[in-house]
């Protein structure tokens, strides 16, 4: 099909809204804010699903925040929060990686702050607990670069070997593996005596490099696919978007995409790809999508939930 014109300065991200009949999309946030309460002004147009309050006979460990000068009991859990006082209209909750923030007009008593945490305890101890376990999960996601170190690449655990005889980095698959056992090894030309960051820049080196020949393969397949024309492919470190497209046919994709498993890749190069057809988020491009990847919900679930390895 012929290429829809459009504006050569738009651009659109994965992460971009889309139309309430199309599949919902939520990029990897580090924090969520509540709907605003006691309000004057419009209430939200979405909604959060109940949940069922914890019961507790006594308070259990706080979620502190590490400004937090207030504290309250939600449904058996202390929770300390940090209050600031702002010149806006309604009361607002953030929930981040630190704890809960509240912001509430000069106006407002204590008393009404803390009805108003009641009335939106579940949805904060929520994103409490999920901000908890992310942070347990990214903590255990962080890569201790060493000899025998592993990380993802293409949905498969690698090891990575120091190895003097190694020009460069290459990886090399074993014949046979006893189960649970890894079959993929990246030999780096490095000593045993190796600094952490030397091992983790030629980690990275190699990462970006393959993550370019793979992208450019998948975008020629997929832009044949949807008839389409890539003009120009880079890569990003972006920390918040998988992928970008511009109407000029510019395709940006970050190269840590290459952790996932290829059915992930493909999602989000044909995602790209597809909005050179249609320059949106509508039930059309949609569908444009989903004639390239029938299931693709499966693989856009995968970026919302998976961590990846923290390179620190």
């Amino acid at each position: 099909m012929p290429q829809r014109p459009a504006t050569p300065s738009l651009q659109l991200s994965l992460f971009d809204e889309v139309s309430p009949s199309a599949p919902a999309f939520a990029a990897h946030a580090s924090s969520s804010a509540a709907p605003p309460v006691a309000a004057p002004v419009p209430a939200p147009v979405w909604t959060m699903p109940p949940v069922a309050e914890a019961a507790a006979t006594a308070p259990a460990l706080p979620f502190q925040h590490p400004q937090a000068h207030r504290e309250i009991v939600l449904a058996g859990h202390r929770v300390a929060y940090a209050l600031r006082r702002a010149r806006r209209r309604s009361i607002g909750f953030v929930v981040g990686a630190e704890g809960l923030a509240v912001s509430a007009p000069r106006w407002v008593g204590l008393g009404e702050i803390e009805a108003a945490l009641r009335e939106k305890a579940a949805w904060i101890l929520r994103k409490l607990h999920e901000q908890r376990e992310r942070g347990r999960r990214l903590q255990a996601a962080r890569v201790d670069w060493r000899d025998g170190t592993t990380l993802p690449f293409l949905g498969e655990t690698v090891i990575v070997v120091l190895d003097t005889r190694t020009t460069g980095a290459q990886l090399k698959e074993a014949p046979e593996t006893l189960p649970g056992v890894p079959r993929l090894t990246l030999h780096l030309g490095l000593p045993h005596t190796a600094e952490p960051a030397q091992i983790r820049d030629a980690v990275q080196s190699w990462l970006q490099r393959q993550a370019r020949r793979i992208f450019e393969e998948r975008c020629a397949l997929f832009a044949q696919r949807l008839g389409v024309r890539m003009k120009r492919l880079s890569l990003s470190s972006a920390a918040t978007r998988w992928g970008s497209a511009s109407a000029d046919g510019s395709i940006r994709l970050n190269w840590r995409l290459v952790h996932f498993a290829m059915p992930v890749v493909d999602y989000v190069v044909a995602h790209e790809l597809a909005h050179l057809r249609e320059m949106n988020h509508s039930p059309a491009f949609w569908e444009v999508v989903r004639s390239a990847v029938p299931d693709f919900e499966q693989a856009r679930g995968s970026l919302r939930h998976e961590v990846l390895p923290v390179f620190d």
